[in-house]
């Protein structure tokens, strides 16, 4: 690394740290719709929920699957410090139905948490994460039997569904030592008369049209769109990219994540929301934007509400010219 690059990074770390802009934390309660166990046992097949950042629930094939589960407060290896969440988990593990399996994308802390893989494990019967990453759950108590580690391109059928590993742009590791030590990746997902993509963490590639023409059309794309900054675009994607890679991967409907709970960046906090939505717009693609624990049934999208405007009522969006622009979600325009 150049001494010029060095100190550029240098700044931007100071800045993410102790420089932060106003906005970037909400200043009031975001909604949370709760959830029970008895809902979604009642669920159909091929629903989906958002609970925060990137653990997402869904309903494949009579049967729960979990991403990238983090259900504690903090995205820190320390309960005391670190990125703090903004709302709750609309269901706690304990409420949560036996879970079949848990698909892990990569070992960073917003992504792979102890506490909650650790409480997962006795009521969840698969983990797949991809190389190395299964060493680290398997170290915190998971059995072994339990975990199938793919590397990018292998896939496994469980339960009914098709899991496929796939690539991402991006990095691993947990504190200041070990980086890369462990693999990352994004995941197929293909369940009777319902084809779902899950990025984990990626800067936008080449390998997201690849992906699009291996395994798709997808009828769900989970896609990464938050966290998001111009010097780390390399492994994060910007908004623009979002929509550009849900096209490459011939998707139907994009679910955003890795957004509305925890503060790790230097944008406000609802710009991704703002930004994906007017995008979406432009390049006429469906968007969903659940309340973290609404139910989307991704086959019938239904419209978007803007419901992260009033959680900061007199904060107007930035960069854009008055409020989003309807999307077109199944016939029907955003209620705005």
């Amino acid at each position: 690394m150049s001494t010029g690059s060095f100190i550029e990074s240098a700044r931007v770390m100071w800045n993410l740290f102790f420089n932060k802009p106003a906005g970037t934390v909400p200043t009031g309660a975001i909604p949370v719709r709760k959830m029970s166990r008895e809902q979604l046992l009642a669920a159909p097949d091929n629903t989906v929920f958002r609970l925060g950042h990137s653990t997402v629930l869904l309903k494949l094939h009579n049967a729960f699957w979990l991403t990238d589960p983090v259900f504690s407060d903090r995205a820190s290896p320390i309960s005391f410090a670190g990125p703090l969440r903004f709302h709750k988990a609309p269901i706690s593990i304990e409420e949560l139905p036996p879970i079949k399996g848990v698909i892990i994308s990569h070992d960073h802390y917003d992504h792979l948490d102890r506490r909650s893989i650790v409480a997962l494990a006795k009521k969840t019967e698969y983990f797949m994460t991809p190389p190395g990453v299964g060493d680290i759950i398997a170290e915190w108590g998971v059995p072994s039997e339990k975990i199938r580690q793919l590397d990018w391109w292998q896939s496994i059928k469980i339960g009914g569904v098709l899991f496929a590993a796939t690539p991402s742009q991006h990095f691993s590791g947990r504190g200041l030592f070990g980086r890369n030590n462990t693999q990352w990746g994004s995941w197929v997902m293909l369940a009777p008369g319902f084809r779902v993509f899950f990025s984990g963490d990626s800067g936008y590639f080449s390998g997201f049209k690849r992906i699009g023409d291996e395994y798709g059309p997808f009828d769900l794309t989970m896609l990464e769109a938050g966290a998001y900054n111009e010097h780390w675009a390399g492994v994060h994607m910007m908004p623009e990219e979002t929509v550009q890679a849900h096209i490459d991967l011939k998707g139907k409907v994009l679910l955003p994540i890795h957004n509305g709970t925890f503060d790790l960046s230097m944008h406000r906090w609802q710009e991704p929301f703002e930004r994906i939505l007017h995008l979406a717009q432009a390049r006429s693609t469906r968007v969903s934007m659940p309340l973290m624990g609404e139910p989307v049934y991704a086959l019938y999208p239904a419209n978007v509400r803007r419901w992260w405007a009033q959680v900061d009522p007199t904060t107007r969006p930035q960069g854009l010219e008055g409020d989003a622009h309807p999307v077109l979600q199944g016939g029907g325009a955003a209620e705005l």
